[in-house]
């Protein structure tokens, strides 16, 4: 069984520097300036932007910044026709997406889960459901920098952080679009993007985002309806200051929804083989969840190249699910063996995030140098609930299993885990040297503070409060231009993550995770600037990494142990640009390895390789107009195993090798209107997803299209 709690990456930061969002025309050229890599400007196409990214709080680009950067522009959004963040990230150089379920689903890189999201900068914990589910209609374009960012987000993983990046009111005059969807499992979606000015200087603008939705599944019982609403104001109080205001809501119903994975075995250890329809769900089951955000953002020019930003951010998310899980293995014969649980979750945490950083530039030995120094605080409260079944009816036969299980009565509702309140504060400075001609320095350092008060509740035996004071993650990182086309980098940095309730088989809770991360790499310029080629190595190291290790004996609860000597090692390779004005294109390769100290896989179930590729080309003469393209993903086999219950041998049961293919095309019928088509597995490719605590897994969609009619004004 599958603990329900929240796995809560319990960060903070301070904001990063604020990105200037660039409303990117379709099809539009690039802007390319040739003066050095450092003077880069890209505003369209896949994978480019000249804005500064989430890594060092230095308004540095991504080919200033020594680590892997990715970045998933607004038009590759459109072009490929990504509905949520996760989908987005799918297809993202060195991303493994794996469904946990029906409702959720794990984002890794490098061989760990992404736990670390920003909205605009600013961290937030990741809830249940998680920011991977939230709509593209809300984001401007998407940063990934792959590796740790202990500098910016004080206690986190190695593996990366996604920054979202929201939209703005960019425009002084009156513009938009309006988009109508339909494809298959009946999927119908409407979306309404508006952004305005508010007085005749245009100096107060206001954007605003709608989305409504509604769709079934290839999976039996499941449909869900959606509702997204976004609105800010942009304006300028003068030559120097601006000031953002906005919220977000967004409420996704799913109904019949799939919890407990597909058993991977009969009880005589022969292999299953379901339809891909076939669910362990219920037609009483739902999970309905709830995100909302407010925001605001005060940036003032201080003079003589500096400037300071002052943030301050909201998060709720809500959560009512009432759910079935079916435990066990059938027999392959009479399909019986299988258990069947019922719980009734509901949660509401609540979280605060309020900055103020300043930039700017400084002189000493005769150079020009970039600083940046800054504080946060956070605050987090969280906790879930629960009602059990006073008794619920047996499954049966599972081979023939439909959903049908008339709903349970259900007991009275108590407090179940995760229970507490999170409390976070940094200071930080990070600075940029130029040594030698070429040769710059980046280096800083964060004190964080920590404390974790925990509550007691029926997963948790007793209050405890956890507090980690003074704790410091030093940056280091050098970036050197060999010609005006070409750099090398080298970075290191700390890994710091206190495990929150995160318990071994002894009910103890897990010491804080600890390591390095280094990383170095090459960035060239190539085709004129058009393309930027990127390849890195890098080695990380971890103590108390935690591994699923059954559960708490007389609980649900997932344990974990720590794993010492964890070493993660491996190298990616990343192009992304123009390959001509018309040719768009964002591929790349990642190989890596990560073992504990006596050799043995660590999260085996994340595949080791993996190649990505997105691309779209626009046709000129007799055939203006039309766009083709898509997207294509391999990944290797994980190392995952388990042991089968008939033979009693180790064996592995992760997903062979397998590769899937998407395609797009787009015809504009006039200036303002498109039509557009996007087929998604194209050649129906059977894979699915498993995990490394549980010998279950889920199937990947099958082949689906949709057709998107768009009108811009």
């Amino acid at each position: 069984m599958m603990r329900r709690s929240f796995r809560w990456l319990l960060t903070g930061s301070a904001w990063l520097w604020a990105p200037t969002l660039v409303h990117a025309q379709q099809d539009k050229q690039p802007m390319v300036s040739n003066d050095g890599p450092g003077d880069m400007i890209v505003v369209t196409g896949y994978g480019r932007t000249d804005q500064p990214t989430a890594a060092t709080g230095l308004p540095l680009t991504p080919l200033e910044t020594p680590q892997t950067i990715s970045v998933i522009t607004r038009q590759q959004i459109d072009d490929q026709a990504l509905i949520s963040i996760n989908d987005a990230l799918d297809f993202t150089v060195g991303i493994s997406k794996k469904d946990i379920d029906r409702g959720r689903s794990a984002i890794s890189a490098r061989g760990f889960e992404v736990s670390n999201f920003q909205l605009d900068g600013a961290p937030f914990a990741n809830g249940n459901v998680g920011f991977g589910e939230t709509s593209t209609a809300l984001y401007e374009r998407v940063d990934l920098v792959r590796g740790a960012a202990g500098l910016m987000q004080g206690a986190g993983d190695p593996s990366a952080v996604v920054n979202l990046i929201r939209k703005h009111a960019t425009e002084r005059e009156f513009s938009g679009y309006a988009k109508l969807e339909a494809g298959s499992w009946n999927r119908v979606a409407a979306t309404l993007d508006i952004q305005s000015p508010l007085n005749a200087a245009g100096t107060v603008r206001a954007r605003t985002v709608a989305q409504v939705y509604r769709q079934d599944s290839f999976v039996d019982l499941e449909e869900k309806k959606g509702l997204i609403l976004y609105g800010v104001i942009d304006a300028d109080l003068g030559e120097r200051t601006t000031v953002s205001f906005g919220a977000s809501y967004q409420r996704d119903e799913r109904d019949g929804v799939m919890w407990a994975q597909l058993p991977y075995w009969f009880s005589d250890g022969t292999r299953t083989n379901w339809p891909r329809s076939k669910t362990t769900g219920t037609s009483w089951g739902f999970w309905n969840t709830t995100e909302i955000t407010a925001f605001t953002t005060l940036k003032h020019e201080l003079g003589g190249d500096w400037h300071i930003r002052a943030d301050l951010g909201y998060h709720k998310g809500l959560e009512n699910s009432k759910l079935l899980w079916l435990d066990g293995l059938p027999d392959r014969v009479t399909g019986a063996g299988v258990t069947s649980l019922g719980y009734w979750y509901k949660t509401d945490p609540e979280q605060w995030h309020g900055s103020v950083q300043a930039n700017g530039t400084f002189s000493m030995l005769g150079g020009q140098h970039d600083l940046s120094i800054g504080a946060m605080a956070s605050y987090l409260d969280s906790g879930w609930t629960n009602r059990d079944p006073i008794s619920i009816d047996p499954v049966g036969d599972f081979n023939h299993w439909d959903g049908t299980l008339a709903e349970p009565e259900w007991g009275d509702r108590y407090t179940l885990s995760d229970v507490g309140n999170t409390t976070q504060a940094a200071l930080y400075a990070t600075t940029r040297i130029s040594l030698l001609d070429g040769l710059k320095l980046i280096g800083g350092g964060r004190l964080s503070y920590y404390k974790r008060n925990e509550r007691e509740a029926a997963y948790t035996s007793s209050a405890y409060r956890l507090s980690y004071k003074g704790q410091i993650t030093p940056y280091v990182g050098l970036v050197y231009d060999i010609t005006r086309n070409l750099s090398v980098y080298a970075s290191y940095t700390n890994i710091f993550k206190p495990q929150g309730n995160l318990r071994d088989s002894e009910n103890r809770l897990l010491n804080p995770l600890e390591g390095t991360n280094y990383e170095a790499g090459l960035k060239a310029l190539l085709l004129d600037g058009k393309l930027l080629a990127t390849l890195s190595v890098y080695r990380i190291e971890q103590d108390n990494l935690a591994v699923p290790d059954g559960f708490i004996p007389g609980t649900t609860l997932q344990a974990y142990r720590g794993a010492k000597g964890t070493v993660a090692k491996g190298y990616e390779l990343e192009v992304v640009g123009k390959i001509t004005p018309q040719w768009d294109v964002s591929a790349g390769w990642s190989d890596y390895s990560a073992k504990d100290a006596d050799g043995a896989d660590v999260l085996s179930h994340q595949p080791r390789r993996a190649f990505n590729v997105a691309t779209k080309y626009a046709f000129t003469g007799t055939l203006d107009g039309l766009s083709f393209g898509g997207g294509l993903k391999w990944e290797s086999q994980p190392p995952v195993t388990a042991v089968n219950p008939g033979t009693g041998t180790e064996q592995r049961i992760g997903q062979p090798d397998y590769a899937i293919a998407n395609v797009m095309a787009r015809y504009d019928l006039s200036v303002a209107l498109s039509l557009q088509l996007n087929v998604d597995n194209l050649f129906d490719q059977r894979f699915f997803s498993g995990n490394s605590w549980f010998p279950g897994f889920v199937y990947g969609e099958p082949r689906n299209a949709r057709v998107t009619m768009k009108y811009a004004f």
